[in-house]
Order: C-alpha cells, then structure tokens, then sequence
C-alpha cells in the first residue's frame, strides 16, 4: 500500500477576517472533495486570517498513480482560488 499526503501553504492578502477566510476554505475543501475522493482539511495557521495551510492524503496501490492524482489536486487548489501557493510539501510512503 502507498500512501502520499501533501501541505500546500497559501497566502490570501485580500481576506479581512477569519469568516472571510472560513468561507474561502469551506468553498476549497468541498469543491476538491466533489472532485477527488480524498482526504483535505486545514491544518495550520487556524488563527491567522491571510494565511492558509491545507493537508490532504491518498492511499491506494500504485506509487506512480498517487502521485499523479496528488500533482492533480495541487493544479486543481491552485485554479480554484486567488490565493497564491507560498510552499508545497509532499511525501510519499510504502507500508
């Protein structure tokens, strides 16, 4: 079994709030869930209102195809908002 998960670090200057922001991710996440049978949250920075951290994991069989998908879903996070991607990190497992 392979396992990849990834923490993509964005940056939205234009929020004003913490609702703001909360609306923004609310949006993000389920859009890449109806999208992508995955596993995404926020994971970081929960109190800062310019700054976004989400996490999202896949498991499955096949090394070359996890990360693929994984490479999908930052193209499609990064298509979906304004917000520009400051960092990425991903990582990918055999159990």
């Amino acid at each position: 079994m392979v396992v990849s998960y990834c923490k993509i670090y964005l940056r939205a200057n234009w929020v004003q709030s913490l609702k703001e922001k909360r609306m923004i991710i609310r949006s993000l996440i389920g859009k890449v869930k109806n999208h992508y049978n995955i596993s995404i949250c926020e994971v970081e920075n929960q109190n800062l209102h310019k700054s976004i951290v989400m996490g999202f994991s896949i498991c499955g069989n096949d090394a070359v195809l996890i990360n693929k998908i994984v490479q999908e879903v930052v193209d499609y996070i990064e298509e979906s908002t304004d917000a520009y991607i400051e960092n990425i990190e991903m990582d990918t497992i055999n159990v």
